[in-house]
């Protein structure tokens, strides 16, 4: 299915974006720029990998983490407000098997910021960084690194696999910006729910032998022996390309991808847990790049933006949707890699307090609901909270950087630091770059 906005931009569009506008960063400069980047040895830096679960279009925090019984029928809406496991916080009616585990999670309730359409509310949650001018709700913009980039610039490739993924399509503002196209997702745009279901790149084409493979590689690596006429004006873009092919030759030689993307060989009732459906084989799929070592991977998930039929099309989706959450939290439990992932799941914003004239809820990003759980993060705890109506975050009130630097913090990445540009400008990673501390745990 293509779900697209408001605006009718489709989730396919995001692989038109294209990366001609990082191929300007040489890869020795980024090299350089990378060991000054460096991983902290702060205690809170648990997490091996982190899952980003992205609700592309901006979900309903009313109707997932934060209802509002008390508040008229025109602003709580149609669904009910169900105890969750933790005494006194409460769910939306359609998350039983999430309030079932919400000892195991934390939810934000107060990020809020001043950026109401997709194309900057993405950019600042993807980045930490707003957007440098007004931007249109269908952009697809990149003023600044990714958090998923940026993860795979630090920890670099594991095993041939690269170190950012992005299933099916990038986000918006998923990309590297000017740290370079290598370090643009590795997107998987094939349905693992398929019968047919086969990664690109990951293996030899039938009409190629392994040792015509190889001959290629090796008159390759002759040709590359050549001097090169130094030009220290410009970045060499032939180097960036030497890379995009080294990296392809390990991901088709590397057995942990083959391994990786095999969904096929998992147990039929494993499969079954997560959900037989294109999203549930997703969340399928992260766990298993996080069993290979991948530190970064977006699940893009279009189709939330419900300015329409809120209530008709949520009873359908929620419940698919929490299972194969829940039945990824419970199964990185059971295998021991919840302490060492983070799973997250938000969107650009929330949505409006009133519930509009075609039953649904329009753009509003005074106010959202980010879950969080793994790495360390403490079970049962709720940061913030909205009004009574939910119209806006008023205790513990944090911004977009604020989340970011958590996310980077758990990672082991500073956020206090500045990265220069192959042209030397300096770039904050993060303005403010205080994480949440109710998040960081012992």
């Amino acid at each position: 299915m293509i779900y697209t906005h408001c605006t009718g931009v489709s989730r396919r569009s995001c692989l038109q974006l294209g990366l001609a506008g990082f191929l300007g960063a040489g890869f020795t400069d980024l090299l350089q720029l990378r060991a000054t980047a460096g991983e902290t040895t702060n205690p809170a830096a648990k997490a091996k990998s982190c899952i980003l679960v992205w609700l592309d279009g901006g979900p309903t925090h009313y109707e997932t983490f934060d209802p509002k019984p008390d508040a008229p029928h025109e602003v709580r809406g149609e669904f009910n407000a169900i105890d969750t496991k933790v005494a006194g916080v409460q769910f939306s009616e359609h998350m039983t098997r999430l309030a079932g585990l919400a000892d195991k999670l934390a939810i934000i309730r107060s990020i809020r910021h001043e950026q109401g359409n997709h194309g900057a509310g993405n950019h600042y949650m993807m980045t930490g960084a707003p957007p440098r001018i007004p931007v249109g709700c269908g952009a697809f913009v990149s003023y600044h690194p990714s958090m998923g980039a940026v993860a795979s610039y630090v920890r670099g490739n594991q095993d041939g696999l690269p170190g950012y993924f992005s299933i099916p399509s990038m986000t918006r503002s998923g990309g590297p910006n000017f740290l370079g196209a290598q370090y643009a997702p590795f997107v998987v745009p094939d349905d693992p729910n398929s019968g047919h279901f086969r990664v690109r790149d990951v293996a030899l084409p039938q009409a190629i032998a392994q040792d015509r493979f190889s001959h290629r590689r090796e008159l390759r690596t002759q040709v590359d022996r050549l001097p090169r006429i130094p030009d220290k004006a410009a970045a060499d873009p032939v180097v960036t390309l030497d890379e995009y092919y080294r990296q392809g030759y390990d991901l088709v030689a590397s057995p942990q991808a083959q391994k990786a993307f095999d969904i096929h060989s998992e147990a039929p009732e494993v499969r079954d847990r997560y959900g037989r459906n294109s999203f549930g084989q997703r969340v399928l799929l992260a766990r298993r790049l996080v069993e290979a070592g991948v530190p970064f991977i977006t699940l893009n998930e279009g189709g939330w933006d419900h300015h329409t039929n809120l209530f008709t099309t949520l009873k359908d989706r929620l419940p698919k949707f929490e299972n194969s959450i829940a039945t990824l939290i419970e199964d990185l439990s059971e295998r021991g890699l919840l302490d060492s992932t983070l799973v997250v799941v938000l969107g650009e914003f929330g949505r409006t307090p009133k519930i509009n004239k075609d039953a649904g809820r329009d753009h509003w990003s005074n106010a959202m609901s980010v879950m969080m759980a793994g790495a360390g993060t403490p079970g049962g705890v709720v940061v913030g909270a909205t009004d009574r109506a939910g119209y806006s975050a008023v205790d513990r009130v944090l911004s977009p950087e604020n989340f970011v630097s958590t996310v980077y913090t758990k990672l082991g990445i500073n956020p206090d630091q500045i990265l220069y540009t192959p042209l030397g400008r300096p770039a904050h990673l993060v303005s403010d770059p205080t994480p949440i501390r109710e998040l960081m745990g012992s």
